[in-house]
């Protein structure tokens, strides 16, 4: 045994400070080489320093140490270390609010959060701890952006940034306020602005990041999000050009419906605007682009948003017809994705179909219904008497209402037979129209087929001059401007005028007839023979934007000399450092900008004076790395980590957080870690073998815990009074990982009387001991008790599940305290039983079984032990209820030996009274049996 005992009953506060004490300064947690053992490198997604560990943190970082305690019992050699992220926007705000420098802000927020995480008692290992706001840690970061510049994959281009006006800045997502977006500190409206900036080539590795899934256990909802965002389409890039000979690139996945473009439109900032408006609309588009320009993307691409756009006077000219169409701008065309230009189908497509509605423009079908569905609304005084009963006679269905037929026709042949009935039945100065599967408008000289644009024009200057001819109050046919938006008009067409299906070709010339199945890939093929387009494959997903024009993250090591162009830093002279004299503007402007001892510099190549990158990386820069960093922290070599050390540990094979970083964080890593493979620093694909993800800790009412809620739980306030322990097992308890759960201060309580009721089966003896000798059956049962706790727990910290784990030590808890007071206590049966719930319970209270496990007489340290076994003999049971169903419903239980054959269980099942009452009258058809749990009876 170790240090003596503290008190008699259990003191959370003292006992957690003792064991914190005694953990340290053992270096238990310490990483070891040890080859015996295989490594397990488990790690949780590190901290931001915003000054406060609050209950979300541990919620994420206590069930990640119970499982990695866990994983240490079962023999691994497991390393769990801590780290801090320590750049970005709030620690450059709290300095211009408080008047502090963001480097000291954040330094005594780190000192404060590792007080707060020792407090919790997990394994961290804080000797390999990284804080990435130091200069050995971020000139690390640079020599990175050196290495992706100098293998092509850093590029300088202009992007599109939020920018204020009035504080001349560019501002964050979190700093633009409210719907109509405004600056948070000024209030002025939010514009958008083009700035150089750089970028990361992601989308070079956008398929290895979709194959190289198949490579990695994360949860399916995170691939899924990764897949989403990467965004993989197949198509064709499709040249258009201007009448003035410009050329516009276009990528569609649909180059089967080209000859059914009937506009293009670019968004409002695609260079190419300027040059294409005319002078009439000159002064509509610069409107429309300013506004356009204070939205987000996500408002722009809306569903549900009203359509807008703007005719910029300027036209183009379709590829496959040479057919003139005009150019318009829309907000819901954005210049980051694609090429900022699309043509516009609307037969074919939702949104385009919405726009060209709204503006008049024409609507050619172009692809066949693949569902042969065809529909007709005819006026009942167009058509003669006996027409109803005609088409009922041909089979065809109708409904009808006091002005109107609504006939449904699917297929060629029931077309062909109505379109016969009509010509038969159709009365002078009237028509009939078919929209669907064939479009066709009956006159009462003949049948016109709605197959081109000239046909479009034909037929709606038809349907308006026997509207005017005939004296009908029919508005709509006189306003609309193209037939599509005639046929519109009819709710009864709406589910038959567009569709979005791969059917075969029409009205598209000599492609007309091509099967939906091949003409993507035919029309394709003669695209490229024609010098017109090619295939192509396109992304959703665009490169990284990692500039970030602030100052408190790590500076992008160029620098721009006039007479050598943009010049990388050398590596002997990393890292670039930010200046601790820098001067901070209340507009939130960077202070880099104004620093001439950080901005003047010497052009490394010649000699000549030069001037430094003034933005700064983003911190998902630093993050993306950070578990390599952890290997050698702040390493002094030539390269990053210890390559040997990094062979040694490397990849992490438990990773855990939120699913909140799915497209960002987690996505950013996956592709640096291509990039380091590529450059020959890893020999692996992937950064963490597997992934899981936690749910979210809400507030006590249930809501998102926020300060103006007023629903924050301070986790220091309950660590202070009823420990560390209580807090991780409350954690863990309130439901399963994975979904989340709400804070309870009276559930957090029964947790502690749960840790106080083990408490006292393991070190109080029973004020009253139980007289004789504790018979075989109590002693089988107890060592059943105890086995099948082992097995459940084992399999609950295998998938993850601490509420089910400690629901099982709970149950096991309240049987021992039942036994204690029986003969067995004492026994080895009960010193096995106790032995086992101290190993069980010290992944998720490492401070009290510490403790028991000291006050038992056992060597430290219980967390060095080894995991519990289950003997599945001892587990069986001696008797199992058997559930006995007629038909699927129950009729019967019967408590039968662990072991009964099947024979016997069906003539248990059958002989029972109640199964027997059922039965009368039926004839057993089958009785199937499953072991341990039910006889099933079929009867009829």
């Amino acid at each position: 045994m170790s240090d003596a005992p503290v008190g008699d009953r259990y003191n959370p506060v003292e006992i957690e400070a003792k064991w914190q004490a005694r953990w340290s300064a053992s270096g238990l947690y310490r990483r070891v080489e040890d080859p015996d053992r295989p490594k397990h490198y488990a790690l949780t997604m590190l901290p931001y320093t915003s000054g406060d560990l609050h209950i979300g943190h541990w919620y994420a970082m206590a069930p990640s140490d119970a499982r990695a305690r866990y994983m240490r019992m079962h023999g691994y050699n497991v390393w769990f270390p801590p780290g801090f992220d320590a750049f970005g926007l709030p620690a450059e705000n709290a300095a211009i609010r408080r008047g502090i420098h963001p480097f000291k802000w954040t330094m005594d927020n780190v000192a404060h959060m590792r007080t707060q995480l020792r407090a919790m008692g997990a394994m961290w290992d804080w000797e390999h701890e990284a804080v990435s706001c130091l200069p050995d840690y971020y000139r690390w970061t640079q020599w990175f952006f050196l290495q992706f510049y100098e293998h092509g994959l850093a590029y300088r281009a202009k992007g599109a940034v939020d920018f204020c006006p009035t504080c001349n800045t560019t501002l964050a997502r979190e700093q633009v306020w409210g719907e109509d977006r405004h600056c948070e500190r000024c209030e002025t409206p939010v514009v958008k602005k083009n700035l150089e900036q750089w970028y990361f080539r992601i989308t070079d590795y956008a398929e290895q990041l979709l194959d190289d899934m198949a490579k990695i256990d994360w949860p399916e909802r995170v691939l899924a999000m990764q897949q989403n965002w990467i965004g993989r389409s197949e198509g064709a890039q499709v040249v258009f050009r201007s009448e003035q000979g410009d050329e516009i690139r276009v990528f569609t996945t649909r180059p089967d419906t080209l000859w059914g473009a009937t506009s293009m439109v670019l968004a409002p900032e695609h260079p190419l605007v300027e040059k294409l408006t005319s002078a009439e609309q000159r002064e509509a588009v610069s409107e429309y682009q300013l506004t356009a320009a204070r939205q987000t993307e996500i408002d722009r691409l809306a569903t549900d948003k009203v359509k807008t756009g703007v005719f910029t006077g300027a036209y183009a000219v379709n590829p496959v017809n040479d057919r003139r169409i005009p150019i318009w701008i829309a907000d819901y065309v954005l210049m980051g994705y694609g090429t900022g230009a699309i043509m516009a189908v609307p037969a074919h497509d939702e949104r385009d179909f919405e726009f060209a509605i709204k503006f008049g423009l024409p609507i050619l079908p172009v692809i066949q219904r693949v569902d042969g569905l065809a529909k007709s609304l005819v006026l009942r005084d167009s058509v003669g008497e006996a027409f109803e009963a005609a088409l009922a006679q041909a089979g065809l269905v109708f409904e009808r209402d006091a002005a109107f037929l609504r006939v449904t026709l699917n297929g060629d042949a029931q077309i062909d037979r109505y379109v016969a009935l009509v010509r038969e039945f159709l009365r002078p100065g009237y028509w009939v129209d078919v929209v669907g599967a064939r479009w066709l408008f009956i006159f009462d000289d003949g049948v016109v087929p709605f197959d081109s644009l000239e046909a479009d024009g034909a037929i709606l200057a038809r349907c308006r001059s026997l509207v005017q001819e005939q004296g009908e109050d029919f508005p709509d046919v006189l306003r609309a401007r193209t037939t599509m938006e005639m046929l519109n008009t009819v709710e009864w067409y709406r589910d038959a005028l567009f569709h979005a299906e791969y059917g075969d070709m029409i009205n598209s010339g000599a492609f007309s007839g091509t099967p939906g199945a091949s003409a993507k890939v035919d029309v394709t093929a003669w695209l490229a023979q024609q010098g017109r387009g090619r295939h192509e494959i396109s992304y959703r997903m665009h490169d990284w934007l990692i500039s970030r024009q602030r100052y408190w993250g790590a500076p992008i090591p160029m620098i721009y000399c006039d007479t050598c162009g943009i010049v990388p830093v050398p590596y002997e002279d990393l890292p670039v450092l930010l200046p601790e004299d820098a001067e901070f503007m209340p507009t939130g402007e960077s202070p880099l900008k104004y620093h001439a001892g950080f901005l003047n510099t010497t052009c490394p190549q010649c000699g000549g004076p030069a001037r430094r990158e003034t933005d700064t990386m983003d911190t998902f820069m630093c993050s993306s790395w950070y578990h390599y960093a952890y290997v050698s922290p702040y390493h002094q070599g030539d390269e990053p980590w210890d390559r040997e050390e990094g062979k040694s540990w490397l990849p992490v094979d438990q990773y855990t957080g939120g699913i909140e970083h799915a497209t960002m964080h987690l996505l950013y890593t996956r592709f640096f870690t291509k990039v380091l493979r590529d450059i020959g620093l890893v020999d692996f694909d992937e950064p963490m073998k597997r992934l899981f993800c936690q749910g979210m800790i809400l507030g006590e009412d249930n809501e998102k815990m926020s300060k103006s809620r007023g629903n924050v739980v301070n986790p220091d306030d309950y660590v202070a009074t009823l420990g560390a322990d209580s807090v991780r097992a409350f954690l863990m308890f309130i439901g399963p990982w994975e979904l989340g759960g709400s804070w309870s201060s009276t559930g957090i309580e029964g947790i502690n009387r749960f840790i106080n009721r083990v408490w006292t089966a393991v070190v109080e003896p029973p004020e009253i001991v139980a007289k004789g000798e504790a018979t075989d059956a109590r002693i089988s049962e107890l060592r059943r008790w105890t086995h099948q706790t082992i097995r459940e727990v084992t399999d609950d910290f295998e998938a993850f599940k601490f509420n089910t784990a400690l629901a099982a030590m709970m149950k096991f808890n309240n049987n021992l305290i039942k036994a204690r007071l029986t003969p067995v206590y004492g026994t080895e049966a009960w010193q096995e039983a106790i032995h086992s719930l101290v190993l069980l319970m010290a992944p998720i209270m490492p401070h009290v079984a510490e403790e028991l496990w000291e006050r038992l007489g056992y060597a430290y340290s219980v967390h060095q032990q080894a995991w519990p076994i289950c003997d599945e003999e001892l587990a069986r049971d001696d008797e199992i209820t058997l559930v006995v169903q007629i038909n699927g419903r129950v009729r019967a239980r019967v408590d039968v030996s662990a072991d009964i054959s099947e024979q016997e269980a069906r003539e248990l099942a059958l002989a029972h009274e109640n199964v027997a009452r059922f039965l009368e009258g039926l004839t057993v058809a089958k009785v199937v049996f499953v072991p341990g749990k039910l006889v099933n009876i079929v009867a009829r």
